[in-house]
């Protein structure tokens, strides 16, 4: 690390390269943190984890006793062990007792993308709730046999989308021919849905359009990692003004936005081809033999798109983790090491934000893959049962899981002592020393 500072000190480094160094020292070095505990509130398994996208501070929790809380990550709440061990404990709890709180286990819970004034839940009791985050009631109410959020994945083969505005169904998406265990949206274009259902079958979708427009085939494969696209020099002051435009746009919001990071320049040339491809066709559905192809031996448990939205990670109740090209829709082959994953329920996947981690959950485990090479960099244990969920913050470098044991687990990379005195001593000088200006 001294000599990464040496060398942006004296400039023979860029600061994003900086950065991602320090990013990457920080990663290699996660354990179960000797400094951070969190302290659940939950009676039954945890089976949603997410930090909210604009702030980075608070961590939304969802577990099978229909319980869902909110922690702040930031600011301890107690301190242990001389002051060595920052315990954070719920800010609030919403349970059966609430008016309007969930009556069988909780599925998923996810932040708004842009606010985290409001957060969303889906529960096993067939309903979605719309939460305001500082008065911890009830907004909107939608009512169905739902397992997922707002792109709600049901089990009569229906993928749902709920318009939170109006508080209704706006369409849905058939395709598939079992449940829908799993769905994530695209990083790269807010219209474009991936789901993985019950039927082994991994489908894309255009919500402005019916029908899927692609289905991923485990046998359509290719090796390897795609070469990154060559950036054509500009020649006139037209063309360059264009590829500011499109490099360099707003941070939209998304349905689903993965470190509120804004679109690249491959994302964008990406999602022009999509739209070809989908205009090439003349029906919404594809060939029958197209129609029937699938991503796993099974029910697709998993779905993680990298922060690049150039590659989808796959996991299956037939143990197979598998990388797959979104553009060419290609198995890239990447042959992950031996992990027994979880077949009776869906789990939660994450990726650093440099697209080179997956943190996958492997029955009372979680594994650290090397997303390109499928090796296995780290295991994390610490659950007593399975692990379900795992969520990586990006802005700490700090990964969160959470398991039948009903714990929420912090990983984190490796603190001195010494460090850890000093910032405790600072917590305690901000809280003592308070000024009473208003007297």
């Amino acid at each position: 690390m001294w000599k990464e500072t040496r060398e942006r000190e004296f400039g023979n480094i860029r600061p994003n390269l900086f950065s991602s160094r320090i990013s990457k020292s920080r990663v290699s070095s996660i354990r179960l943190s000797n400094y951070k505990e969190i302290v659940s509130s939950h009676r039954g398994s945890v089976n949603s984890l997410q930090v909210d996208l604009t702030e980075g501070r608070y961590l939304l929790a969802g577990a099978s006793d229909a319980t869902v809380s909110v922690y702040d990550i930031e600011r301890a709440t107690d301190y242990d062990g001389g002051g060595l061990i920052a315990k954070h404990k719920s800010l609030f709890v919403i349970n059966k007792q609430h008016e309007h709180g969930h009556k069988y286990a909780i599925s998923s819970a996810i932040w708004y993308p842009i606010d985290t004034g409001l957060f969303v839940t889906g529960s096993y009791d067939h309903h979605i709730n719309v939460w305001d985050t500082n008065t911890t009631h009830n907004c909107y109410v939608f009512n169905s046999k739902i397992s997922q959020l707002i792109a709600a994945g049901t089990e009569d083969v229906q993928v749902r989308l709920c318009d939170i505005a109006s508080g209704a169904f706006s369409h849905t998406l058939s395709g598939h021919r079992d449940g829908v265990m799993s769905l994530e949206w695209s990083t790269s274009s807010e219209y474009v849905l991936v789901t993985g259902g019950c039927d082994g079958a991994i489908r894309f979708w255009d919500i402005r359009r019916a029908g899927s427009f692609r289905v991923l085939d485990q046998s359509r494969s290719q090796i390897g990692r795609r070469p990154p696209l060559l950036v054509q020099p500009m020649t006139n002051k037209k063309s360059s003004s264009t590829a500011q435009s499109s490099s360099a746009k707003v941070r939209a919001p998304q349905k689903k936005l993965a470190n509120s990071n804004a679109l690249k320049p491959h994302a964008v040339s990406r999602i022009s081809s999509q739209v070809k491809t989908a205009k090439q066709r003349s029906h919404p559905g594809m060939l029958s033999s197209h129609d029937r192809a699938t991503g796993h031996y099974g029910v697709v448990t998993g779905l993680k798109v990298t922060e690049d939205g150039m590659y989808l990670l796959s996991a299956g109740s037939d143990s197979r983790l598998r990388l797959w090209d979104i553009e060419s829709g290609c198995n890239t082959l990447v042959n992950f090491e031996t992990a027994r994953l979880q077949s009776s329920k869906a789990i939660q996947m994450a990726v650093s934000q440099d697209s080179s981690l997956a943190f996958v959950p492997c029955m009372t485990t979680a594994k650290a893959f090397d997303i390109w090479s499928g090796q296995t960099k780290c295991t994390f244990r610490g659950h007593y049962e399975n692990v379900n969920c795992c969520w990586y913050d990006a802005l700490n470098q700090e990964l969160y899981t959470g398991g039948n044991d009903r714990q929420i687990l912090v990983w984190s990379p490796s603190k001195s002592i010494s460090d850890e005195v000093d910032e405790w001593r600072k917590e305690q000088a901000a809280t003592t020393d308070q000024d009473n200006w208003s007297d």
